[in-house]
């Protein structure tokens, strides 16, 4: 995706330890136009898989996933990072943020991911693996199929990949950065 490539060095800016902020196009100022050709780009990337659901988790893959949900005529569920008074019948994990540095329980309603979902996991990025791997906790437990996981920017560096490959994860990146030492963007 060399529209998102070049976004990303155009508007991505670096932080020490490894952060990468695309907050003012992708994950709190969000380019619309950008999202909708990210959804097609997943979209074409899992066409041979059998999806009835997308499934994200709060907050910044909400827009990326509704985007794919809306082209696919799709349901969208998300991973809530905080538990609901009403939630029914609540599958939770625990997952480690990177960028926040702290310990989530995140959890899903049952009723939502069920034995019968075929999903495909839409995220902003994949650093460590952490979320993508609660997620794996949670598909586990309900029971249902993951067919994929697709995320807009991976940090190559950081070895999210080599953690879902071990777990037999289809993983598709639409920008794979290679290094940000120095607070220089490489991507491949």
């Amino acid at each position: 995706m060399e529209l998102l490539k070049q976004r990303i060095l155009q508007d991505g800016r670096c932080f020490p330890g490894g952060i990468l902020k695309v907050d003012s196009f992708i994950n709190h100022q969000m380019d619309p136009m950008l999202l909708y050709k990210v959804a097609e780009e997943f979209i074409y990337r899992f066409r041979d898989t059998d999806i009835n659901k997308i499934v994200t988790i709060e907050a910044s893959g909400i827009a990326p996933a509704i985007m794919v949900g809306y082209i696919m005529h799709l349901p969208v569920v998300f991973i809530k990072k905080k538990q609901p008074k009403t939630m029914e019948n609540m599958l939770s994990t625990v997952v480690h943020s990177f960028t926040k540095d702290r310990d989530y329980t995140v959890c899903i309603s049952n009723n939502f991911l069920t034995a019968d979902d075929r999903i495909l996991f839409i995220d902003d990025f994949l650093a460590y693996g952490n979320a993508a791997m609660g997620v794996l906790d949670l598909v586990k437990q309900s029971g249902a199929k993951l067919e994929g996981m697709g995320f807009i920017i991976e940090k190559a560096f950081q070895k999210g990949r080599d953690v879902l490959n071990d777990a037999d994860v289809r993983v598709e990146s639409l920008a794979i950065i290679d290094s940000l030492e120095d607070c220089t963007i490489t991507i491949r």
